[in-house]
């Protein structure tokens, strides 16, 4: 740059000191590479070495979790467990045991023993009808059906032809026109007026009345004689015309050359 350079403003144009971000086109140092270190953002193509860390010290560390000697153990109990020698408790002094009854004469029933020793008529008791027979969902007689047998839906027994009546159809039957040929009501009735001599004709008019005092009839004031035009001249009638535009050229006749 010369030193001739015009101002802009403040500041004069001059060269770079070094390279500025607005002469690449690529995004420059934007993107770093992914660290190989730590493990944070690792570069996965890379292999990462084991990590530690140090640990904090877990609160029960200081306390002692020892039951200590609260707890007695006794004299008898070795390493190998308990020894040999004999121990004795005591109790309290057991029952004497009684003497045994033998059963008498008199502790038998012979004769309830009759069921079991005869035979016997089978007995029957009335009894109250139990709740659960109300909750019972038994089905009776009525839930039950035998199968048909009539008709072709036969289960049991062997069933015998059906036949059923069915319309007439209108194709292949023996009344089928195949020609289509027209019948006699295919074709209207002629007049006989057409063809023959025509009857008078007569039609019921209306009935005429004479006009009475009850009848509307125009007044004076119903007509308009100046408006008669079939038994004299029509006057001369103007209208007024449409605005032509401002934009319209005037018809020019004469013209000087």
């Amino acid at each position: 740059m010369s030193i001739t350079d015009p101002w802009v403003g403040t500041w004069r144009p001059h060269k770079p000191r070094g390279p500025i971000a607005a002469m690449y086109s690529s995004p420059g140092p934007k993107y770093a590479l992914p660290v190989l270190i730590g493990i944070s953002k690792h570069d996965p193509t890379k292999y990462k070495a084991p990590l530690f860390s140090f640990g904090t010290r877990h609160n029960q560390a200081s306390s002692d979790c020892s039951p200590g000697p609260r707890y007695l153990i006794p004299s008898n109990i070795t390493r190998a467990g308990q020894d040999g020698t004999p121990a004795f408790s005591l109790h309290s002094r057991p029952k004497e045991p009684g003497l045994f009854k033998a059963p008498g004469p008199g502790d038998y029933s012979p004769e309830r023993s009759v069921k079991w020793t005869f035979h016997s008529a089978p007995a029957f008791s009335l009894s109250g009808r139990s709740k659960e027979c109300g909750n019972s969902q038994t089905p009776g007689p009525a839930a039950y059906t035998l199968p048909i047998v009539l008709g072709y839906k036969t289960v049991i027994t062997p069933a015998a032809p059906t036949y059923s009546l069915c319309g007439r159809s209108k194709n292949g039957s023996f009344h089928e026109d195949l020609k289509k040929t027209p019948g006699p009501a295919a074709y209207k009735v002629v007049d006989p007026c057409i063809y023959r001599q025509k009857p008078p004709q007569f039609s019921m008019a209306g009935r005429n009345f004479i006009p009475d005092g009850t009848i509307k009839k125009p007044g004076p004031g119903a007509h308009h004689a100046e408006q008669v035009t079939i038994t004299r001249a029509k006057a001369p009638s103007f209208s007024f015309g449409v605005r032509h535009s401002q934009y319209v050229s005037p018809l020019i006749v004469d013209v000087n050359e």
